[in-house]
């Protein structure tokens, strides 16, 4: 069944329910995504993801126009080490310095919403919900010098925003009729697998008054696949076998080269 097909039928079913529900105040919030599982297989270049969902007032009828929506998708979380780079004048080289250890950074986070976020909530309720580039808790390991700590968050954010594995769009989010939403998120080639998932989170008055979740596979399959079990399963055997392609390789590019 296609996602836009299985949403209208669970928007029907949630419809149905609405008297039952008549006595809430906040609204209700279904979400959906346009796929539930991203395959990456050889030239993957990248995908866009879908996230759409409606906003049903339990009272009936059509809610007011007066919500804003944010969609955040995030990655499987992973530990970082991250170095900086020191220039030795004397030398003219480039060396490993100072370095920071972080023990859960989200391997891809993406953010949307219908108007920027500081126009939406305090900076208290952006921290408690992670809403922006800026509130990510990183979790430093270890005693760390807190202006050190900024520099080196600041610098991580920064090499992800580069990569495309970090993604802000403050009006990203289009609201239809003060009912229907939707947003697109661009996945790059380079993310990892895992299980991601896509927050949606309704908006009113400075708080969070309604919420969904949906959940994404990121999967290999192909020779990739086979490549990251084999470096996962059997790690000295695949070590060997790249450092003895990688000999071979170059003993045949110097063969080529001299018979030329």
């Amino acid at each position: 069944m296609r996602p836009l097909a299985a949403f209208i039928l669970l928007l029907t079913g949630m419809l149905a329910t609405v008297p039952a529900l008549a006595q809430g105040r906040d609204p209700i919030l279904v979400s959906e995504v346009s796929q539930n599982v991203i395959r990456v297989r050889q030239g993957f270049t990248g995908t866009e993801l879908l996230v759409f969902g409606a906003i049903i007032d339990p009272r009936g009828g059509q809610p007011a126009g007066d919500y804003d929506i944010v969609v955040i998708v995030r990655g499987p979380s992973e530990a970082i080490q991250l170095r900086e780079k020191d220039r030795l004048e004397w030398l003219g080289i480039w060396v490993n310095a100072e370095s920071a250890d972080y023990r859960s950074v989200p391997s891809f986070f993406a953010l949307a919403s219908s108007r920027p976020v500081a126009e939406l909530v305090d900076p208290q309720t952006a921290a408690i919900y992670e809403l922006g580039l800026e509130y990510l808790q990183l979790s430093p390991t270890g005693s760390i010098d807190p202006e050190k700590q900024v520099r080196m968050t600041s610098g991580l954010v920064d090499l992800k925003r580069r990569q495309q594995l970090y993604q802000q769009v403050e009006d990203g989010v289009s609201i239809t009729e003060g009912v229907l939403y939707q947003t697109r998120i661009a996945i790059p080639s380079n993310v990892i697998v895992g299980r991601y998932t896509a927050e949606t989170l309704a908006i009113r008055d400075g708080r969070v008054i309604a919420s969904g979740t949906s959940r994404i596979e990121v999967t290999k399959e192909g020779f990739e696949r086979v490549v990251a079990d084999e470096a996962q399963d059997n790690g000295l055997f695949y070590g060997l076998f790249a450092v003895g392609l990688s000999l071979f390789m170059g003993w045949a590019a110097g063969r080529l080269y001299a018979l030329v």
